[in-house]
């Protein structure tokens, strides 16, 4: 009761299936546990979502393109008539309590997500994602405990879908490929700029977007774009899977491009009409840190803290504390962000007991000896994966559940992808940067612990690129050294930073800081501790399974460091290794 984040967690961690639909029960028990309460003790229950709006839109979509919204219409009733519109009534019985559910708005949560946890007193609030009930953006300020939301653009004009159909087009999954989309844009040109511009979307000055509906399907259909789209922009969508081609390239370039205009319109409108020199950021979109990076250098706001669970795991968190500054009318005393590492921990005697239990072989070392254990083997080539303390909350790995790369090798980044990550070669990866030295490499003018800004790395440490090489092939292109720390240098010579300081993570800082020593870098490849298609791993059995279904050489689980030559024979495979419960 005192107004700081105690836990939180997404189902996905404990199920171990991607964006989990279903009723968080794992996630709860933990957050409760953590919390050292039981259901029967809480005050109230929030739900981030108004169920009645979203279905209100649901159905007036369903009117409006009738007959053909049928089978949408059809598919979402079983689950809504079901579950969805008796949400009080499920919640009490899953967690067997009789308190009151309230409910916030979609993106009244994603502001409460975005301001609350900032270190700002006041500042203006900027989201922006697919939908939540009819929004899809809104804008407004904060001050002390009050929120205003003064305005909001309505679905199905969406910056999120926009983006969305785009990625849906170029062969990947939405809801998860949309970060691939953005790493794939440098590799193109933005030569559909304008035609996107002129035919699929009206931008207008103040950042708000009306989509020309006969290009997009995901009104009346079971996907994103169709056949007008296909014909606008040269064939037929590209199949999952398949090579990807210049079209996919600039096809992301030119979109990016789109989005980054509409999010300069976006945040130079708030700033006049609010007047803030801060601003906060959530919402799915607020994801896109190179949008993010193109707000900071505009220019227009002093400050800019985005909510590293930006999307919809963040909005649960949004509105708790809605609630507790809005209904319950506590101030904001204090912070009650210390972080994003609010999920589940082990200590050396669940790990040792887990490893024991299943006879695999395991050093023991202290805390300096694993700093420098794990910095020694990075610094000669080997791929370690990192679990130590809570889990993050949101998408990023940044030094709880992470694996760890040399960036000065040309050849970590295809390892990683490939025999580690088993994802496309082209996707980018971070590093993460002792934050004192963050500027001799990047021209970054601010802390960026969350990975939720891009940064151009320094002229000085470029190296130039070959003539003709925008013409070559995409892998001839990844293999050109662009950089002493090749592996983290993108292709336009940007990369995700995550600077790292003793206050945010002491043991990943003192790792960073010990392969300085060894190395002269400080610098390191951090990228999230699981392969694609999986979670992010929670617990000490995924973290092996993990381990010893990839190539990855070492693990450290706390104070416990583990040798792949030294394991027993792995048998779960790469499917179902994650069959096992904890």
């Amino acid at each position: 009761m005192d107004g700081r984040i105690t836990a939180a967690a997404q189902e996905e961690r404990f199920s171990r299936i991607k964006h989990d639909p279903g009723f968080p029960e794992k996630a709860v028990d933990f957050c409760l546990k953590k919390g050292g309460i039981q259901a029967r003790d809480l005050t109230c229950v929030v739900f981030y979502d108004k169920p009645f709006l979203t279905f209100d839109r649901l159905l007036m979509t369903a009117l409006a393109t009738a007959p053909f919204g049928l089978l949408p219409w059809l598919k979402a009733m079983p689950k809504w008539l079901g579950r969805n519109l008796h949400t009080p009534r499920v919640i009490k019985k899953k967690l067997g309590c009789t308190c009151p559910v309230l409910f916030t708005e979609h993106h009244e949560a994603h502001a409460a997500a975005a301001f609350y946890p900032s270190p700002f007193e006041s500042a203006a609030i900027l989201t922006m994602d697919g939908v939540g009930e009819w929004a899809a953006a809104s804008y407004g300020a904060g001050q002390g405990r009050e929120i205003r939301l003064f305005k909001e653009m309505h679905f199905p004009h969406s910056p999120g879908l926009l983006y969305s159909a785009f990625t849906a087009f170029c062969g990947f999954k939405v809801n998860s490929g949309e970060y691939k989309l953005m790493g794939l844009a440098p590799f193109g040109e933005p030569k559909y700029k304008d035609l996107i511009l002129t035919e699929l979307v009206d931008l207008k000055e103040d950042g708000s977007l009306c989509l020309n509906m006969a290009f997009f399907d995901y009104l009346s259909a079971m996907r994103m774009t169709g056949e007008k789209f296909a014909q606008l922009f040269d064939g037929p969508p590209r199949k999952p899977e398949t090579e990807i081609t210049r079209r996919e390239m600039d096809l992301a370039a030119s979109i990016q491009a789109v989005l980054e205009e509409a999010a300069l319109k976006m945040a130079a409108h708030v700033h006049k009409e609010t007047g803030e020199k801060n601003l906060c950021l959530a919402g799915g979109v607020a994801l896109n840190c190179a949008a993010n990076a193109k707000i900071v250098q505009q220019g227009l706001f002093e400050n800019i803290w985005v909510q590293p669970a930006a999307g919809d795991a963040g909005s649960a968190l949004g509105a708790a504390l809605a609630v507790w500054h809005r209904v319950c009318q506590e101030d904001r005393t204090g912070s009650a962000w210390q972080g994003p590492y609010l999920g589940p921990s082990f200590s050396n005697k669940e790990v040792r007991a887990f490893l024991d239990k299943n006879q695999y072989p395991f050093h023991r070392c202290d805390d300096m000896e694993r700093a420098w254990v794990t910095a020694q083997h990075v610094a000669q080539g080997k791929i370690v994966g990192y679990m130590v303390g809570a889990m993050e909350f949101g998408p990023r790995a940044l030094g709880a559940r992470s694996i760890l790369g040399d960036p000065r090798d040309p050849r970590t980044q295809q390892v990683m992808n490939k025999k580690i990550k088993f994802r496309e070669s082209f996707r980018p990866f971070a590093p993460a940067v002792l934050e004192e030295k963050a500027a001799e490499y990047f021209d970054l003018d601010r802390p960026s612990p969350y990975m939720l800004f891009t940064a151009p790395l320094r002229e000085d440490k470029r190296l130039p690129m070959a003539p003709g090489l925008s013409s070559k092939s995409m892998m001839e292109r990844l293999k050109q050294p662009r950089s002493g720390i090749p592996a983290v240098t993108h292709l336009d010579y940007s990369a995700r930073v995550q600077t790292v300081s003793r206050n945010d993570k002491p043991d990943f800082y003192d790792v960073i800081k010990e392969f300085e020593n060894h190395t002269g870098c400080p610098v390191m490849v951090n990228t999230s501790f699981n392969v694609r298609g999986e979670p992010i791993v929670c617990t000490p059995r995924q973290a092996y399974n993990c381990f010893m279904k990839t190539e990855m050489d070492v693990l450290v689980m706390e104070n416990n460091i583990l040798y792949k030559e030294e394991q027993p024979p792995y048998q779960g495979g790469r499917k179902g290794a994650y069959a096992k419960p904890d």
